[in-house]
Parts: structure tokens; sequence; C-alpha cells
């Protein structure tokens, strides 16, 4: 198994997302530039603030509060309260790996020395990842600039043996004695350790990384039922021509189109010669999905760049014994990542809710049972095939699309006006994580009526399922295994669920490509 090094190695979206879930090693550096350039940091601030020099965070108040002069005895117990009051989040916790994935992507722009931390931070946040003690962290109440302020406090408390966590069975209980079981001790934070924890983008990109991850799988899979839908529907494959699209060459349209390709060119089911053209759900399938494939180099750019960042307030230059204030900590590249990207998945919701509309509807299927109806004789009077799960991809579809809207552009003003422009980049990535859901539910509800439709269709024409080309025969096999042929109605609740995990968790190996 690979290992990463924080402090030496550049992250990707990937090691984020393998160390959240615990599938990948990791270590703090030990290397002696990397120690000294986090020491020399560290002794900048000290040095500052025993010559009383003003350090926004460190003497002074927060945010409006910059003005307010920290008397000396009191600058180490300013950290403690900042944490302490931002500790008002609402809504639903994070889950363990989406939390493992904030507390990776606050390391990684800690390790890269512009923060004024301690050594001993970096330890306290490596070591809650060696032992699996992740932070209850409430999902609601950042604005996404001046940084995840309230949802990274709960980080900042547990280093500190406050508030709760996920211990590794996944069960919640107090800090204190989970760090205690570890061998680990309470951190007291340094000057500016508060503030270099809180104020920074960590939620926003963590969460957008396991996002992204998502959005890529979710391409796949919805190409892969569209190939099933062709097939069933007895689409025509030329649609995906490797002329035509050679003639319009967005990168990530020609590789779905090559995908259907690949997928429909052995042994597609008897093509419908008297329509010449499929309804655009299955046409235009490449310029759909294909959207969305190329929006993600783009989006992973950004997300990478703000991962690899040093993004708090105020920057500690330790080479050159300089403080810089700014704002770094807003997060708008990841708010207009996760805006785009919530549009484009939305966008297959609705592309597959389409595709099960018409292999559904008997004035479109070409010849199939209305609802797919498994029943041939005269029980079909009483069965109705998917028409609830048609129903349900609908409304599924329809709250993803309603989802879509930019959180990026409700910026409010707040904080007596300091924070007078947020990014509300937090609030976009959790909306994108739940057009990933909703579109999740939609694919596993496609797939299985997908499944349905090409085992009629072989059933009708009289052909083997071994026709089918690898690839469909082998997801057909796949999905058979969790979800049996629907003859008589049955509740299909629970083999959605295990179709969305199997997705969600990336279980079937699509393409290569």
């Amino acid at each position: 198994m690979n290992k990463f090094i924080f402090g030496q190695d550049r992250a990707t979206i990937e090691d984020v997302t393998t160390i959240a879930r615990g599938e990948l090693a990791h270590e703090l550096s030990d290397d002696p530039e990397f120690l000294a350039r986090i020491h020399r940091g560290a002794d900048v601030l000290t040095r500052l603030v025993e010559r009383n020099v003003p350090v926004y965070g460190v003497t002074t108040g927060y945010g409006d509060s910059c003005s307010t002069t920290v008397p000396a005895p009191l600058v180490d117990q300013l950290a403690a309260h900042m944490y302490t009051f931002h500790g008002c989040g609402m809504g639903q916790n994070l889950s363990p790996v989406q939390g493992r994935a904030v507390l990776a992507t606050r390391l990684q722009s800690l390790v890269q020395g512009y923060s004024g931390v301690t050594h001993g931070l970096l330890r306290q946040l490596d070591a809650l990842l060696q032992n699996d003690i992740t932070p209850v962290i409430p999902a609601e109440g950042s604005v996404g600039a001046s940084g995840d302020l309230s949802p990274l406090s709960y980080v900042a408390a547990v280093l500190c043996g406050e508030r709760e966590v996920y211990r590794g069975d996944g069960t919640i209980g107090d800090a204190a004695s989970a760090l205690s079981a570890a061998g680990m001790t309470p951190l007291r934070l340094q000057p500016k350790e508060g503030l270099a924890i809180m104020n920074g983008t960590a939620v926003m990109t963590g969460l957008a990384c396991l996002a992204l991850e998502r959005a890529e799988y979710l391409a796949k899979v919805t190409t892969r039922i569209t190939a099933l839908m062709s097939w069933g529907i007895r689409g025509n494959a030329y649609h995906f021509d490797e002329m035509l699209f050679s003639v319009k060459p967005h990168p990530g349209q020609q590789r779905v189109a090559a995908r259907l390709r690949g997928d429909l060119a052995e042994s597609p089911a008897t093509p419908d010669s008297s329509r010449l053209q499929d309804p655009y759900s299955l046409r235009c399938a490449p310029h759909v999905v294909g959207a969305l494939e190329d929006a993600l180099p783009w989006a992973r750019q950004l997300i990478e760049i703000e991962l690899n960042s040093a993004n708090d307030n105020p920057i500690i230059d330790g080479e050159g014994e300089q403080i810089y204030s700014g704002g770094h900590f807003y997060g708008g590249h990841v708010a207009m990542a996760m805006d785009t990207l919530k549009v484009q998945v939305a966008n297959l919701a609705d592309l597959l809710d389409r595709q099960v509309a018409l292999i559904a509807d008997p004035k479109f299927n070409r010849g199939l049972a209305a609802n797919l109806c498994g029943v041939e004789d005269q029980r079909s009077a009483i069965n109705h095939g998917i028409k609830a799960l048609a129903i349900g991809c609908s409304a599924w579809a329809a709250e993803a699309l309603k989802n879509t809207m930019p959180a990026s552009v409700f910026s409010r003003s707040t904080e007596n006006h300091n924070q007078d422009k947020v990014s509300m980049g937090t609030i976009g990535a959790r909306d994108c994580l739940r057009t990933l859901e909703l579109t999740e539910q939609v694919a596993a509800g496609a797939l299985f009526a997908a499944c349905q439709g090409v085992e009629l269709r072989a059933r009708q024409e009289g052909r083997s399922l071994d026709s089918l080309a690898e690839g469909l025969r082998r997801t057909l096999a796949e999905v058979r295994q969790v979800s049996a042929f629907l003859e008589e109605d049955r509740r299909l609740e629970h083999e959605l669920k295990t179709l969305v995990g199997h997705i969600q968790q990336r279980r079937w190996h699509l393409y290569q490509f």
C-alpha cells in the first residue's frame, strides 16, 4: 500500500478520499527542512508577541474586533475562546468519512508552513487520523469566508479534549476519553493556532474532494445505463459513430461516445429501421454526460490548488519574518466548482429520468410491455412493473434539479459588516453532495429499469443474454446479484438502496478510460 507524507507530498483528491476511508497509509514528515520551516513560522509569532507587536488574531480580537487589543496576560486564552464561542453549529453532523476528509484537508494546508503553528499541533491532527478519532462536526453554520469557522471550531475543540468524537467503531463519545484511550494528551493551543485551524477552507474543500470522486464515477454509471437503455429500446448505435463525434471534438463527449460504441458494437439488439433518430435522451447522451466529463478536470484543478494552499489569515512568512493580512480564507473557487458540478450532475438525473420514461412507455419503447411488466398472462392486469419506480425517479430528479440554484450568489453581509462579502462555498459543497445523492438514486432506478428492459427484449427476440457485449453482460450480472428480474410486483426499496450503495462505493469496474 502506498503512503502519503504530510509535509512532503502534494495532495490529490484521491489522497484525501482514500485517507478519509482509511484506505491509504499516511504519516507526518520528519524531514529536517520541513521541521525547520514549521518552527520558523511559530518562532516569528513568539518573538512578535514578546515584543508587544500587534498581530491580528494573536494580540487582537477577531474579525470586526481587530481593533481590540488583547492584554498580554490574556493572549494565551484567546484561542480557546475562539473555538468556544464558535460552537454553535446546527443541522446534521458530517459523517466520519467526511470528518476525516476535513482533518486531512486542514492538515495538508497547515503543513505548507505559512500558518505559524507549532509542530505539536500538526502531530495532534495527524494523531487524530492515525487513531481514527474524528470530530463530530455539525454541517451547518459556515458562510465560507473567514473560513469554515463554526464547523472547524469542533476540530479545534477536539484537539484540546473537548466536545464529541466518532470512535473507530462509529459510536460517539466525549473527546477527552477518546484521546486518553489513544494515549494522547489534550493540546493547549498556542497564539494563532485557533485561528489557523478555523480560519480556512478545509470543510468545503474536504467535501468537494468527496463530491468530485463521486461525480467522476457517476458519469461512467450513466454511460453504462445509457448503453443498456439503448439496447433494450432497440436504439440506433450509429448515433455514437466515431466519425460523427470527430467533427465536434469535446474530449469528454468523445470519451462517452467511445464507451457507448464499445458497449453497443458487438451485439446490439435489432435496430428499429422505421425510426432513423432516437429521442434526445439516448441520442444526445454523450453531449449531456460529456459536459460533466469536460467540467471535471477544471473542477479538479481548482479543488487541488485549494487543497495544497495556505488558506488562513494572516499568512506568516517565517523566512522573511513578515506577516501578511489577507483573505485567503475566502472559498470562492471551491464555491464555483461546486455550483458548476451540481448543475452538471443534476443534468444526469434529468437524462436518466427521461430514459426511464421512454423505456416504460409502450408508445416509445418499441414493443416492450407497458411499465416493463414481467408477467405475460392474465395476471398482467394486476401487475404494474416499474410504474411507481418511474414516479420515484421523476421525484428524485426534480429535487436534484431544484437544488441547482448557485449557492455562491447568496452572499450575506455578516459579523458587523466585516464579513460583508462571503463565498457560501460550504453550502455549495453540501448542496453538491445532496444533488449527487439524489442523482445516484435516479441512477439506481434507471439501472434497474434498463436491466429489466434488456431481459424483456432478449426474451421477445429469442436472444441469449450471452450475446450482450461483455461490459453490458457483466453489469447485468452484477445487478442480478442483488436484484432479480421483476415478475410479480414486489417492494423494491431495499434492492434500490443496495444499488445506490454500490454506486456510492464504486463497486463495479465500468470502463478503463
